[in-house]
């Protein structure tokens, strides 16, 4: 089976018009990959969680790789346990990596005058983080795209970096391993394995729907003391 995939990855090679399409078909179907990569399949799969997880390459099936292989770890011969371990060290690492981007050389691409990385734009990331930082870092990870530059950002805006790696535990478990351990248990359910990014986006939004009301809360309070203000001059100056 891993011959068949590395002649499919050489005639690929051979036809440069194609390749895009097929790897793409190979991204929609995660597990035709699982399944090709044979016993190449934990290493290829920790290995696209760790550059996912932070080393500035987004367009992985993250989310979709650790949950189905989680649903195929018996026909794969993983142990369960094993590989939840293994996809959890792989997103911690990466999200190490991403940190130490940013904290290393990521500031020096801003500058005062520059027209999209202002100086502003950086103090405004480190405030962020001081306010938001450690919930922003786990329900990040669970965001396609977006889970690839938070650490990258935590690491410009320099922030603390013993609250990071506390905060990119509690994320790497609760996205690694537990869209893993999901995917063993839930992986039989046809609605839940095809929207996994539909409903990890779903659960983000109950998250942070009591900040999104509070936020409301206090924008409205804000509103009506503005008016309750303005009153008073609008009927001593009537027209």
């Amino acid at each position: 089976m891993l011959d068949s995939f590395f002649t499919q990855i050489a005639l690929l090679a051979a036809q440069p018009t194609s390749w895009i399409g097929d790897i793409m078909h190979y991204f929609r179907n995660v597990d035709e990959l699982l399944l090709a990569l044979g016993p190449w399949m934990l290493a290829i799969t920790c290995l696209m969680v760790f550059i996912e997880s932070g080393v500035l390459f987004p367009f992985l099936p993250g989310d979709s790789l650790i949950f189905t292989a989680g649903l195929l770890h018996i026909q794969l011969g993983l142990n369960l346990w094993w590989l939840m371990l293994a996809v959890f060290v792989a997103a911690f690492l990466g999200d190490q990596m991403g940190y130490f981007l940013g904290y290393k050389f990521g500031r020096r691409f801003f500058k005062d005058d520059a027209r999209v990385l202002k100086t502003e734009y950086l103090h405004s990331a480190e405030a962020f983080f001081d306010k938001h930082g450690g919930p922003a870092l786990v329900l990040a990870r669970f965001v396609p795209i977006v889970r690839t530059y938070v650490p990258l950002a935590a690491g410009i805006a320099k922030y603390g970096y013993s609250h990071f790696i506390r905060w990119n535990v509690i994320g790497a478990a609760a996205w690694g391993m537990g869209l893993t351990f999901l995917g063993s248990q839930l992986g039989g359910v046809a609605f839940i394995r095809n929207n996994i990014e539909l409903l990890a986006m779903l659960i983000i939004f109950v998250s942070v729907l009591p900040i999104i009301i509070k936020g409301y809360q206090s924008w409205r309070k804000s509103k009506q003391q503005k008016t309750a203000i303005g009153a008073p001059e609008s009927s001593a100056n009537p027209e």
